[in-house]
């Protein structure tokens, strides 16, 4: 049985990870064994609730082997559901009648827990915010309230994520424990990363390596490899070896996942066609898989080829498109595209000159923006200066 201050992993996020991968279509290589994840986790939690939404929002995503099951498992864990919460309530009417506030917070929060282990979203959100308002305890009241901040995760619904959260930090400053606050960074982080405000993201879950408990969320390896791809993006080169190539939590991460390794030293070391090669792997493996991270694989991915482009041109004046491709271990073709995309965007500071096969930085002064941004104040200044002669003379 689960100590009073341990977090239950409910409801089970790897259980909305399985359905996502068996919804996509370009994951069919991973189906199979979803599939049967999925199965296991569903029969495990006695997820009926859960498990006939989503027959009934979209059965074709499904394989006809869950299907044929579906019926009779069901049944079977409707019964589960009902015996168990008929003693809950039971149990809960008790408490009510002969004993006192923490006895009846405690079969609140039990029955609570059952609920959101079952995914019956309304019925466990209801019973999740009844158990708060009786519930005393401000370890209590905190965990009560990252449980929501979960739902929240697992339907992938804002309006439960943001004002619990928002709740849980009010919380934590009235007292919260060491724990709770640093479970608190890695679901902001979460967030974030959610809402692809990868700085932010990238802060909390450097500041959450040495001391990650949340493991109701992720696993630690997953954990830490999210903290590899979003620092990798966002971290300055000196910061990058500062706080994450040479953390202990990341060395032990990349001997036991090497695809991570050599995408994150492959940058780091300037070998631009590993790198290449790294990041279409990471993509395929990381990135598009993920429930989390799918929805900007194709934003991560332009940005930190423009990252790598960025890079290498910072180092010289002029270089040969041949030499430019060359280090990339692509086409000339390619990387005459690439640039002319990036550049007509204004994300890099250069120009092509195909006729002589030649890249030119033209990387624009500190001073000229300074003086730039300083004659655009004035003029503000100026205006509004004007504007209040106007209204006083």
């Amino acid at each position: 049985m689960a100590g009073e201050d341990d977090v239950l992993p409910i409801p089970n996020l790897s259980v909305a990870q399985y359905y996502f991968t068996l919804s996509s279509p370009k994951l069919a290589h991973l189906h199979a064994q979803a599939s049967q994840n999925f199965l296991k986790a569903i029969e495990a939690d006695e997820m009926a609730p859960h498990f006939k939404l989503l027959l009934s929002q979209s059965p074709a995503i499904l394989p006809s082997s869950l299907l044929t099951d579906a019926p009779g498992l069901i049944e079977k864990l409707e019964a589960k559901n009902k015996t168990t919460l008929e003693a809950l309530n039971l149990r809960l009417e008790e408490a009510e009648k002969t004993e006192g506030e923490m006895e009846i917070s405690d079969a609140l929060r039990a029955k609570a827990a059952y609920l959101t282990r079952i995914g019956d979203k309304d019925a466990s959100v209801a019973a999740l915010k009844l158990a708060l308002s009786k519930t005393p305890g401000l370890g209590a009241r905190i965990d009560l309230t990252l449980t929501l901040v979960r739902v929240g995760f697992f339907f992938n619904d804002s309006k439960l994520i943001d004002p619990n959260l928002s709740s849980a930090e009010k919380l934590i400053e009235e007292g919260g424990d060491w724990d709770r606050l640093n479970r608190l960074k890695v679901y902001r982080a979460l967030n974030f990363l959610s809402l692809r405000q990868l700085k932010k993201a990238g802060e909390l879950l450097v500041d959450s390596l040495s001391t990650f408990t949340a493991t109701e969320l992720f696993e630690y390896n997953d954990f830490v490899g999210l903290a590899i791809i979003v620092n990798t993006l966002v971290l300055k080169r000196v910061d990058l070896k500062k706080k994450i190539i040479s953390s202990p939590e990341v060395t032990q991460c990349l001997l036991d996942v090497p695809v991570l390794g050599d995408y994150l030293m492959s940058i780091y070391n300037c070998d631009y066609a590993k790198f290449f090669v790294a990041l279409a792997t990471l993509e395929q493996t990381h990135l598009l898989p993920s429930r989390l991270l799918c929805p900007h694989a194709r934003y991560y991915v332009r940005e930190m080829r423009i990252l790598a482009y960025s890079q290498i041109l910072e180092s010289y004046r002029s270089l040969t498109l041949q030499s430019l491709a060359s280090s990339f271990g692509v086409g000339i073709d390619f990387v005459d595209r690439d640039l002319s995309r990036f550049i007509s965007s204004g994300r890099l500071n250069c120009t092509i000159d195909r006729v002589h096969g030649i890249v030119e930085t033209n990387r624009p002064s500190s001073k000229n923006a300074q003086y730039e941004n300083l004659v655009r104040q004035g003029d503000m200044l100026l205006n509004s200066v004007q504007r209040l002669s106007r209204v006083l003379y």
